[in-house]
């Protein structure tokens, strides 16, 4: 046979009590009870709310990066599509700390909940207890605060996800970019090698040339064969990869975009990932402490029993207790010191792109430069030849250091290009923070 809740009008009055009292001695700072308040308590209810729910720095400024991708470029042409196809899990984690922050906003309110309690063999009894706890030492202020730097390292972890996606979509559009660039060029001196080839083999056919010449120039060829098709394939694979990532084929994609990072505009992801992590580890001491300190709770019941309290703390009190307090505060500055780790290397690590880019920069012009120069050595042997200055030799050997002047002056562009994503994965500026 069920039992039903029957309230009486006492018991109305009690819990209307107890849960006005709960409302009336709330919190307002670390382990300070108010004074009894004249204002409604649903004034008090929203005061709360207000204060769970206040504006966070570190959200804001993440809402606030702007991507340094230009508008229109291929790199955007890349990002947008592999990030319609990006699955988010930390999306799904930070929607889930949010929704843990809004029920821990309301945990200075009472809570009610079913007692079942036998009066006999047979017989069971059924009622309502109203718990409110008017004083806990300041743990439920850091339950809030707790889950609310819960919800902003989640919040870091989605930029961080999100620049991570963006950058390894980018690398491979370089890979692949340097691989085609490196393919075409490769393909042009193939045909020129092939020229010659066939001079040396008429000369040697009309005994004017030695096969030891002939010999030489088929091993430079099946050498440059080698190096197209590990290019055409390293092209193939990143292209491959980099459609895997995206919503659409991303095989018709070009160019390279210029990007300018501004090393001291926004804080670090890594930065800001330590200093939430801190403040998160700063409530959870907190919280510790608390259960060291006495906590004043009041209960009622619909049975009438009136309104009862006690006064303990949750932890029990014993010899290491003072060993236990100082691991508490030794957790904080713990976690201050690793913000100061934190901002020491990624300091480290931005100088470094910096510096590389910077040389990189001067290395990929004065590669530009003398691969002109190889050009036009190339041009004037290639003239000297037909006038019959030079030998065929001679035009094999200039070009081939043309060929190789060439290759390393792809390699730092697009060595360049990547120390400049790496600044700007570093400082989380690879993807619009608002469209996060």
């Amino acid at each position: 046979m069920g039992h039903g809740y029957f309230l009486s009008g006492k018991t109305v009055g009690f819990l209307m009590g107890i849960t006005a009292l709960g409302g009336c001695m709330s919190q307002d700072g670390e382990g300070i009870v108010s004074r009894m308040k004249t204002a409604p308590f649903g004034a008090g209810q929203s005061k709360k709310t207000d204060t769970a729910d206040a504006g966070s720095f570190v959200i804001t400024s993440l809402q606030a990066r702007s991507s340094v991708l230009p508008s229109g470029s291929a790199y955007e042409q890349v990002a947008t599509p592999v990030l319609a196809a990006n699955s988010r899990a930390a999306e799904s984690e930070l929607k889930s700390a949010r929704l843990r922050s809004e029920a821990q906003s309301k945990n200075w309110l009472p809570t009610i909940g079913p007692s079942i309690s036998l009066t006999s063999l047979s017989d069971a009894v059924t009622s309502i207890v109203v718990d409110a706890v008017l004083y806990s030492g300041g743990k439920k202020k850091a339950e809030r605060a707790f889950a609310k730097a819960d919800v902003e390292v989640a919040a870091v972890n989605l930029a961080v996800d999100t620049n991570e996606r963006v950058h390894t979509a980018l690398s491979l559009y370089l890979a692949g970019q340097e691989a085609r660039e490196k393919s075409a060029m490769l393909s042009a001196a193939l045909k020129d090698m092939k020229h010659f080839e066939w001079i040396m083999t008429e000369r040697v056919k009309g005994g004017v040339s030695d096969m030891s010449d002939l010999n030489v120039i088929r091993h430079k060829l099946a050498k440059m064969h080698a190096e197209l098709s590990a290019e055409t394939d390293a092209a193939a694979s990143a292209i491959a990869e980099l459609n895997a990532m995206s919503v659409r084929k991303l095989d018709a994609v070009q160019g390279v975009s210029k990007i300018v990072v501004a090393r001291g505009s926004v804080q670090p992801l890594s930065v800001m990932h330590a200093e939430a992590e801190k403040t998160r580890s700063i409530a959870s001491a907190k919280i510790d402490r608390a259960g060291y300190l006495p906590t004043v709770t009041a209960s009622a019941n619909s049975n009438g029993g009136g309104i009862t309290g006690s006064i303990a703390p949750e932890n029990p009190i014993g010899l290491g207790m003072g060993a236990n307090l100082e691991a508490i505060k030794a957790t904080e500055e713990a976690a201050g010191r690793r913000v100061a780790q934190a901002r020491e290397e990624a300091d480290r690590r931005i100088a470094k792109y910096g510096a590389q880019a910077s040389a990189l920069a001067r290395q990929a012009a004065e590669a530009q430069a003398l691969t002109g120069q190889a050009k036009a050595n190339l041009d004037l042997f290639q003239s000297q030849y037909d006038a019959g200055q030079r030998q065929v030799m001679d035009v094999v050997g200039v070009y081939e250091t043309y060929a190789t002047q060439a290759q390393a002056a792809i390699e730092l562009k697009y060595s360049l290009a990547a120390a400049n994503l790496e600044m700007a994965r570093e400082l989380g500026l690879l993807a619009d923070g608002s469209e996060i």
